[in-house]
C-alpha cells in the first residue's frame, strides 16, 4: 500500500531483528549465569525488558532459546578446541592444552554449563541432538588427526577410540564439578595422562 512505513528489520515485523535477538541472548547470559539451572523464561524477559510472548516471538519457543544459547556458547568452545588441536607443537602438549580449554570453559561457566546440559536437553530434545551433534563432530575430527598423523593407522580404531576420549573428558569434566576439593592443574595432570595413553595404546 502507497506510503505504508516498511517493517520492522525487513521481516514483517515478525520479531526475528538480529540486534534484538543478541540482546535477549546477552539478557539470557546474564540471568543463566545469576540463577543457574533455575532460570526461568519470565526472568529472561524481564532482564530483556519484554514480555515473554515476545521473547517467543523471537525465538520460537524455550527450546529455540535453549539451541541458540547452545550456538553461542559451544561453538567458541569447540572452535578453541580445534585451535589447540592442530598447534605445530607436541602430542602431549597438545592434548594438555586441549583438556584444559575444556575443563577451564565449565569451571569459569558453570551456571551456563549446567543450565545447558541439564535444564535445556532434559526439556528440549532438539537441544539434546544439537549438543550431541557438537560433541560428535569434535570426535570425528579428532579421528582425522589421529590418522592424519599416523598416531592410529586404522580408520575405524580411529574414530572408536577418539569418541571414547572425548567422552572420557567429557565424563572426567563432569566428576570434576562435583569434587572441587580436587585442583585444576591435577585433573588436567591425571586426564592428559589418560588421554595419551588411551591413544597411544591404540595405535598400530
Amino acid at each position: 500500500m502507497p506510503g505504508a512505513p516498511p517493517a520492522r528489520g525487513g521481516r514483517g515485523g515478525r520479531g526475528r531483528d538480529p540486534e534484538r535477538r543478541r540482546a535477549i541472548l546477552d539478557a539470557a547470559d546474564r540471568v543463566i549465569q545469576r540463577d543457574g539451572p533455575d532460570a526461568s523464561m519470565l526472568a529472561i524477559a524481564a532482564e530483556a525488558g519484554i514480555s515473554k510472548p515476545i521473547l517467543y516471538r523471537h525465538f520460537g519457543d524455550k527450546g529455540g532459546l535453549y539451541r541458540a544459547l547452545a550456538r553461542r556458547h559451544v561453538d567458541p568452545l569447540i572452535e578453541r578446541i580445534r585451535e589447540e588441536l592442530h598447534q605445530h607443537t607436541g602430542f602431549e602438549v597438545r592434548a594438555r592444552a586441549t583438556v584444559g580449554a575444556y575443563l577451564s570453559m565449565i569451571s569459569q561457566n558453570l551456571n551456563l554449563y549446567r543450565f545447558l546440559m541439564d535444564r535445556a536437553t532434559s526439556e528440549d530434545s532438539r537441544t539434546r541432538s544439537d549438543l550431541g551433534m557438537m560433541v560428535r563432530r569434535l570426535g570425528e575430527e579428532l579421528a582425522d588427526q589421529l590418522v592424519a598423523e599416523l598416531r592410529i593407522g586404522d580408520r575405524t580404531r580411529s574414530q572408536i577410540v577418539a569418541h571414547a576420549v572425548v567422552g572420557m573428558v567429557q565424563a572426567a569434566g563432569e566428576w570434576w564439578l562435583e569434587h572441587p576439593e580436587v585442583g585444576e592443574e591435577e585433573i588436567i595432570d591425571d586426564l592428559t595422562d589418560a588421554v595419551v595413553g588411551a591413544i597411544s595404546g591404540s595405535g598400530g
